[in-house]
Order: structure tokens, then C-alpha cells, then sequence
């Protein structure tokens, strides 16, 4: 919480950071190989103020492409969104230093959470 009693936009990062980690690397499906952030794009639409119980995160895939993909979320309670987002995702091999192209398994994956419908929703 920030000075004014509200969740800081910093902390927003951490929630879906939180939320792509357990996304992504789940036991039964994962990016063992590796993948790094190359954008985050944020709209904040209501300020939510320090509170003891949790936010709901939704999130889903609105692009793949050969060497990178995209994930949109929305921070928010039943009926209130707080935050809408996307980030950028680029394979990535650590061991060469350079991004890499989605492996067929990473792809099928993804393809499972595509929403194109979701896609309109966070661009308005």
C-alpha cells in the first residue's frame, strides 16, 4: 500500500507476475527451457485499496507467435476490474543468450488458454 491507502502500481507487477508464474510453470506443463518479458502494458481502472482478502486474476493467451507470445489478464472482484494487462513473452535459451522459437509442446499449450473474444475485451 502506498501512501494514499491504495494497492501501488508497482504492486500490481507482483500480482501478475504471480499469476504468469503459476501459469507457466505448472508441474504437468511448463517452460522448463526458459522465456523472459519483453513488454508489459498496464491500464488501471479503479484503485483498489489495501484489504486483507485477495483479488481475482484471470488470464489467457491472445497471440502466439513463432518467438513470442501474449498473455492478458484482469485484476478484479466479481464485478469491479481494477487492472487490465498484457505482457509480452519471448522463449528465451539461456545457455546461447538469445530468444528462441516456441518448442510444439509450448505452442499446444498455449493454444489450450487462446481466447479471441478475451482479446477484444482488453483492448477497449
Amino acid at each position: 500500500m502506498d501512501a494514499y491507502g491504495h494497492v501501488n502500481n508497482v504492486v500490481f507487477l507482483r500480482y501478475l507476475e504471480e499469476a504468469r508464474v503459476n501459469f507457466l510453470f505448472r508441474p504437468d506443463k511448463n517452460f522448463k527451457q526458459g522465456s523472459v518479458v519483453a513488454r508489459h502494458e498496464i491500464d488501471y481502472k479503479r484503485q483498489l485499496v489495501h484489504r486483507h482478502t485477495p483479488v481475482d486474476i484471470e488470464l489467457w493467451v491472445t497471440e502466439i507467435r513463432a518467438a513470442s507470445f501474449t498473455l492478458a489478464y484482469e485484476v478484479k472482484d466479481d464485478d469491479q476490474i481494477y487492472v487490465r494487462a498484457s505482457t509480452v513473452i519471448v522463449p528465451f535459451d539461456f545457455e546461447a543468450g538469445r530468444p528462441r522459437r516456441l518448442t510444439e509442446g509450448e505452442r499446444e499449450f498455449l493454444q489450450e488458454y487462446m481466447d479471441d473474444d478475451k482479446e477484444e475485451a482488453v483492448a477497449a
